[in-house]
C-alpha cells in the first residue's frame, strides 16, 4: 500500500519524487517532484522505490522490514490466511516474469573469511508470481521448518541466518514452492517440492561463490526450477533409455492436419502435438517446440494475402511453453498482424487468434 513519504516513481513518464498527499475519494495520490512540484498520479502509476536496487529487488538490509507482514519469522507458524498486503499491493509485472525462476541462495556475511562466517539464507522470486514456500530441514527422517510464508513478485527474502557451526542441520533440506496470482488469470505452473542435499565442502571453497544479477556480493546460487528437472532425469529408468534409443530409429510418420474453417473469415489451427504428428519417439522438448513452431509459421504464410484473416492457433495451457514462443514470433516476425486471447468460452486459456493485415 502507497502511504505518505514514500519515494516512487512513475511506471509510464520520466520521474516521480515523494508522496506528499493522498486523495482517496478520487483515488489519486500527490507526488513532490525535486523542483516542488505536487503531480497528481494514479496509485497504480507508482512504485516505490525507497528500498528497491536498479535489478528491482530490495536492499538486503532493508528485507526484513519489506517482507514482515508477509512473511513470519523462521520459527513461527505459517500463516493461517494470504495478508491483505497480497491483496491490495499493485503488481508491476516484467516481460519475462511468466516464466518462473526461482534461487534458494547462500550469501556469507564476510566472503574474506569464509572458513569461520556465518550465512543469509535468501530466496529469491524472479518471477510475477506470488510464492508460497516452505524450507524444512530433514534429520532422523522427521522435518524440521526452518521457514515458511509467502513472497511478492520480482522480490528476494532472507529466510535464517546460518551459523558455521550450524551446517550440518543444513545438508538436506526440503523446498516447497506453489506459485499463484491475485485477482486475476494465469498459466498453471506445476508445485516445486524438492529433496536439496547440500555439498558442505563447497562453503569451504571460495570459487564456489560466483557473482550474480540479485546481490552485491559473491554467493551461492541453487536454480531450484533447473534441480527439479535433474531430478526428473534421474528418475528415468535404464529400460527407459533403451526403448527410448531402439524407437529413435523409427521413422516419424506426420500426419497431414487440414486447418479446418471455424467460419467464412476463421481458420482454427490445433497445435498440439498429438494432433501433428502419429509418433514422437526420439524428438526432444526442443524438437517438438520447433515442429509446432515451424507449422505456426507455414500457416501464417499460406494465409498472408488474406488481409483481414483471423486464424485460431489451439495451443493449450501447459507450461505456456508453445504459447510463449508463439507471441514472441508475432512481436518480432509479424509486427503488423494483431493478436489477442481467443474465445474463453471456446478455448479456456488455450488459445490464441491471429488476425492477418
Amino acid at each position: 500500500m502507497l502511504k505518505i513519504g514514500d519515494t516512487v516513481r512513475f511506471l509510464n513518464a520520466v520521474g516521480g519524487g515523494k508522496i506528499v498527499k493522498i486523495d482517496t475519494a478520487a483515488k489519486l495520490v500527490y507526488v513532490e517532484d525535486e523542483d516542488g512540484f505536487e503531480i497528481p498520479v494514479l496509485p497504480q502509476e507508482c512504485v516505490v522505490v525507497n528500498n528497491i536496487k536498479h535489478n528491482n529487488f530490495p536492499n538486503r538490509e532493508a528485507e526484513t522490514e519489506k517482507q514482515t507482514d508477509i512473511r513470519p519469522s523462521a520459527k513461527a507458524n505459517p500463516p493461517a490466511e494470504t495478508p491483505a498486503h497480497i491483496q491490495e499491493t499493485p503488481v508491476h509485472e516484467t516481460k519475462d516474469g511468466d516464466i518462473p525462476k526461482t534461487f534458494l541462495a547462500f550469501v556469507p556475511e564476510n566472503i574474506k573469511t569464509l572458513q569461520t562466517t556465518n550465512y543469509e539464507c535468501v530466496l529469491v522470486n524472479d518471477s510475477n508470481y506470488y510464492l508460497a514456500y516452505n524450507l524444512v530441514s530433514i534429520q532422523d527422517g522427521k522435518f524440521h521448518s526452518l521457514a515458511a510464508g509467502w513472497l511478492e513478485p520480482n522480490m528476494q527474502d532472507v529466510l535464517a541466518d546460518v551459523a558455521k557451526t550450524e551446517l550440518n542441520t543444513w545438508e538436506n533440506l526440503r523446498m516447497q514452492v506453489i506459485f499463484f496470482k491475485k485477482n486475476k488469470a494465469y498459466p498453471s505452473q506445476a508445485v516445486l517440492d524438492l529433496d536439496l542435499k547440500l555439498d558442505l565442502v563447497k562453503f569451504y571453497k571460495l570459487h564456489c561463490f560466483t557473482e550474480s544479477d540479485y546481490f552485491d556480493e559473491p554467493a551461492m546460487l541453487i536454480d531450484l526450477q533447473s534441480r527439479r528437472n535433474d531430478m526428473r532425469m534421474e528418475q528415468i529408468s535404464g529400460a527407459e533409455i533403451r526403448e527410448a534409443m531402439i524407437q529413435k530409429e523409427q521413422p516419424i510418420r506426420k500426419k497431414h492436419p487440414q486447418p479446418k474453417p471455424a467460419s467464412n473469415n476463421m481458420l482454427e489451427v490445433d497445435l498440439h502435438i498429438n494432433q501433428l504428428l502419429d509418433t514422437t519417439a526420439g524428438m526432444s522438448n526442443a524438437d517438438i517446440l520447433a515442429y509446432q513452431m515451424d507449422v505456426f509459421h507455414k500457416t501464417l504464410a499460406e494465409n498472408a494475402r488474406f488481409k483481414g484473416k483471423k486464424i485460431v492457433f489451439i495451443h493449450g495451457k501447459g507450461e505456456g511453453v508453445l504459447r510463449k514462443e508463439i507471441e514472441q514470433a508475432l512481436k518480432k516476425r509479424y509486427p503488423h498482424y494483431t493478436f489477442q486471447d481467443a474465445s474463453f468460452k471456446e478455448y479456456g486459456f488455450g488459445a490464441t487468434m491471429v488476425t492477418i493485415h
